[in-house]
């Protein structure tokens, strides 16, 4: 809980981990994941009061790691891939974010969501130079114009936080899940994320 100058506002913490306002730390997040935070805040007051950062071994970034080093719960944690595919000579890009504990479906749902004959991953060294972000930090807040962002539904509706990346490999972001989902240029998808396996 954080006392902010309108009095008590929920503020989302998880584990042993220090977590403050996200946009009280910029050096703790990407430019354009920084950026784009600031302008999310300047539109929807709820995200200066619910979306909160924490600095992290970088070494720790990966989900797996970070949840077996501070006991965090693998539900709560939303992987964000960026897939790529053509139609013509039309490149589409779209990242898809899916809770940690399933996959994203990207031969079926976001191959047709893309109307592409082939989804792939995007190269990482495209996927860094392109977002801004470090491989491992990679977020769906702040990303390029033109870029679709696919959030599985579930993430908006199941009542867990949503532990993402910062664009830096050195620390994550927490927002609720359903606040991810009314980040500008969002998509909801039902069933984009299958189970593991």
């Amino acid at each position: 809980m954080s006392h902010g100058t309108n009095g008590p506002t929920t503020f989302p913490t998880l584990g042993d981990l220090a977590w403050v306002p996200a946009t009280d730390r910029p050096d703790l997040l990407a430019p354009p994941v920084a950026l784009a935070l600031a302008r999310w805040a300047a539109q929807d007051p709820r995200v200066a009061e619910q979306v909160a950062v924490v600095e992290i071994d970088p070494d720790l970034a990966d989900t797996a790691t970070l949840n077996a080093a501070h006991d965090l719960p693998p539900v709560v944690s939303a992987n964000c891939v960026l897939v790529a595919g053509r139609r013509g000579g039309d490149e589409r890009i779209a990242a898809a974010v899916v809770r940690a504990t399933t996959r994203a479906d990207v031969n079926s749902r976001v191959r047709s969501l893309l109307d592409v004959r082939k989804a792939s991953f995007l190269p990482t060294d495209r996927a860094v130079a392109e977002s801004g972000m470090e491989y491992g930090g990679i977020t769906p807040v702040g990303l390029p114009n033109g870029w679709r962002v696919l959030l599985d539904a579930r993430v908006a509706t199941d009542g867990e936080p949503a532990l993402v990346g910062s664009g830096l490999r050195r620390s994550k972001l927490l927002l609720p899940g359903a606040l991810l989902a009314r980040l500008p240029g969002v998509e909801l998808v039902d069933g984009l994320g299958v189970p593991m396996g």
